[in-house]
């Protein structure tokens, strides 16, 4: 290297870092481990299950940028679903259960990842249950939530959040696991299913797999958040917020192991046979 060229792009690399200061980027691999986020206290999103385990670019990929669409997304019950500032928002009322359904024929294996946080506003009444889970698409049986997996299910400002899988007639799988649940803290929750199998990720780490073949039904699932109230009771005002959601096939294999702890088996009383 000459000496007239090492002081230019010694600058040149100065200014590039200076840049990415100013911007708040970070100059590391995207695909750095998932101990990354977690080490330096960044909220999970950019390190994920999928750039952790290879899953590749997703082919669904929603970005909830301008109006929210409906003919993607069906919303039920009191409150206010939008897109806010790049984010789908679920504001709930003081009162019932605000969802959002994903409008699809459905999957029924593959790869769902969301990046999402919640806050609660209201005080003295009773608080709602966060949720994402995979719901049996389109005009199928609802079974009264008989089939449905959650990637999570939990009560904002509290420490425990919850992964469950039911399946008809009567059964529940369920994990849960530590995690700091504040006002506005992300996290990234995934949910693997394949036909062997089914695996459960929290901010890009596996946390648990359940092959047990009464967990796996094979039905085409759709995406449904929901702010979940009890009925006729007085609720604390809340939000759920997704910066993303994104689903993959199968077809890249796994680059790390998704061996996990197996999900506790237990009994799941609220299903139905009506098509709720």
């Amino acid at each position: 290297m000459s000496t007239s060229t090492r002081p230019r792009r010694l600058l040149a690399a100065a200014g590039t870092a200076a840049l990415a200061a100013t911007l708040g980027l970070s100059l590391g691999s995207a695909s750095a481990p998932a101990q990354a986020d977690h080490q330096h206290g960044a909220a999970p999103g950019p390190i994920h299950a999928g750039n952790t385990y290879g899953w590749g670019k997703a082919p669904v990929d929603y970005r909830f940028v301008g109006p929210l669409k409906h003919s993607q997304w069906k919303v039920r019950g009191p409150g206010a679903v939008r897109n806010q500032h790049g984010m789908l928002t679920l504001n709930t009322a003081k009162r019932g259960t605000v969802s959002a359904t994903q409008v699809t024929q459905g999957h029924s294996v593959g790869r769902w990842e969301v990046r999402l946080r919640s806050r609660q506003y209201g005080h003295g009444g009773i608080n709602y249950r966060v949720l994402t889970e995979l719901v049996p698409a389109g005009k199928r049986p609802q079974y009264c939530g008989a089939k449905n997996i959650a990637l999570e299910a939990y009560t904002p400002n509290q420490t425990m959040v919850s992964h469950y899988i039911r399946s008809r007639p009567d059964d529940r799988y369920f994990a849960r696991k530590g995690l700091g649940l504040r006002n506005d803290q992300w996290h990234t929750f995934a949910v693997e299913v394949t036909k062997t199998r089914i695996s459960w990720f929290v901010d890009a780490h596996v946390v648990s797999t359940e092959r047990r073949d009464d967990a796996l039904t094979g039905v085409p699932f759709a995406v449904r958040f929901t702010m979940e109230g009890v009925d006729g009771k007085r609720m604390n005002q809340s939000r759920m917020q997704m910066d993303w959601l994104r689903y993959w096939t199968l077809r890249k294999p796994n680059t790390k192991s998704t061996k996990a702890p197996e999900t506790t088996h237990g009994t799941f009383k609220e299903g139905c046979g009506a098509r709720r």
